[in-house]
């Protein structure tokens, strides 16, 4: 009777811990399955803020946020007209005071509430980097549709360059606006090293902003994801589709391929815009570009047109250093996504050249003093 008590026992030991072996099996494969899974925009390798290295960031996906409409009304005064701040594809953007005390940039649109939304929201704001502006959340009350990012007081790059807001000659030298271009490429960089990959496709200098300390941050990383997902915010399409269309590579505006290619051009442009001070949708940009082409690609017979440079930045550069520059800019222009550098490569680069620029400014270079020529010795009169 032991015996054939014992045998027994032995069997249901045997099934539990079969059944525990399987519901083990069972919990791993599930939870493979939750795990992130977004569409790679381009099948390129994946490409890391360290230049020859492959190694993609892996992102854990938390529960964003979700933001009560009463909570944002409060924040924002009700959406009052003085708290409002912008307004962009997505729709009006206001300024707003959480409970908590911290400043918020609260993006609202019409649409109805959908997974879609809580989805993309809860995927960007796992996105967390210095040089990219946090998502901290998101609402959907009353077919209304709110992200709620972090709040960069100093406003965007393009504001600074020639909006209303332009900050002193100071804070326009040669090596801040380098700076500034080493974060944005930092920020592009990082979002090209996700796994998988996370394109931009709306990069430009309003969507660049700048905190206090004019550290560039990237806006807006993402949002096109959300477009044509129940919204009618935005400006008006016709005028904001032909800004953007500068901005765009040529496979873009032909086939509508978004890569990190496609980023990299419109990286180009912003370099442009650093360099001459002038919007990209000024209606002698295009004659501006074409200049600067044939300038760069013949340096040593032609020089550097004063027509290139935005004026105020005056003797805050070399000559050595503005023709890298414009030569890593028309790098990033070339018509061909093929021969586009990685972001990575446009960081090392930056950085490379303003390590040069901070060592003359600063007189760091050992030996005898190097010998340069400042901005205003640069430009040769045209033949």
């Amino acid at each position: 009777m032991s015996k054939t008590l014992a045998i027994t026992l032995g069997g249901v030991a045997g099934a539990v811990a079969l059944v525990g072996v399987i519901t083990f099996c069972i919990w791993c494969y599930c939870c493979k399955n939750k795990s992130v899974s977004r569409t790679s925009e381009t099948g390129s390798s994946d490409q890391s803020v360290q230049a020859g290295r492959h190694v993609g960031v892996e992102l854990s996906v938390p529960e964003a946020k979700r933001f009560d409409m009463e909570e944002l009304s409060l924040a924002t005064k009700n959406f009052s007209h003085q708290n409002l701040i912008g307004v962009g594809k997505f729709g009006e953007v206001y300024k707003g005071l959480l409970n908590n005390g911290m400043l918020v940039a609260v993006k609202s649109r019409f649409g109805a509430p959908t997974q879609d939304f809580v989805d993309e929201a809860r995927y960007l704001s796992a996105i967390q980097h210095r040089n990219i502006v946090t998502l901290f959340g998101y609402c959907q009350e009353n077919n209304m549709q709110f992200l709620v990012y972090e709040y960069v007081p100093n406003g965007s790059v393009s504001s600074h360059l020639y909006g209303l807001g332009q900050v002193s000659d100071g804070q326009l030298e040669f090596k801040h606006r380098l700076a500034i271009a080493i974060g944005a490429a930092k920020g592009l960089a990082y979002l090209h090293a996700l796994r998988p990959r996370l394109v931009h496709k709306n990069f430009k200098t309003t969507n660049v902003l700048v905190d206090e300390n004019f550290i560039a941050k990237v806006a807006d990383a993402g949002l096109r994801n959300f477009l044509g997902r129940g919204g009618e915010g935005g400006a008006g399409p016709s005028t904001q589709v032909a800004v953007d269309e500068i901005y765009l590579a040529p496979e873009v505006r032909e086939f509508r391929q978004f890569s990190e290619k496609s980023d990299v051009y419109s990286f180009g442009v912003f370099v442009v815009e650093l360099i001459s001070g002038r919007e990209a949708s000024d209606q002698n940009m295009a004659d501006l570009f074409c200049e600067i082409l044939m300038k760069v690609q013949s340096s040593v017979e032609g020089g550097i047109s004063s027509r290139m440079v935005d004026e105020r930045l005056g003797n805050s550069f070399t000559s050595e250093g503005m023709e890298e520059l414009m030569g890593l800019a028309i790098r990033c222009l070339e018509g061909s996504s093929e021969r586009r550098p990685a972001m990575s490569y446009v960081v090392m680069e930056l950085d490379r050249i303003l390590e040069k620029e901070m060592k003359v400014s600063t007189g760091m270079g050992e030996g005898a003093a190097p010998t340069v020529t400042l901005g205003s010795q640069l430009f040769r009169p045209s033949q």
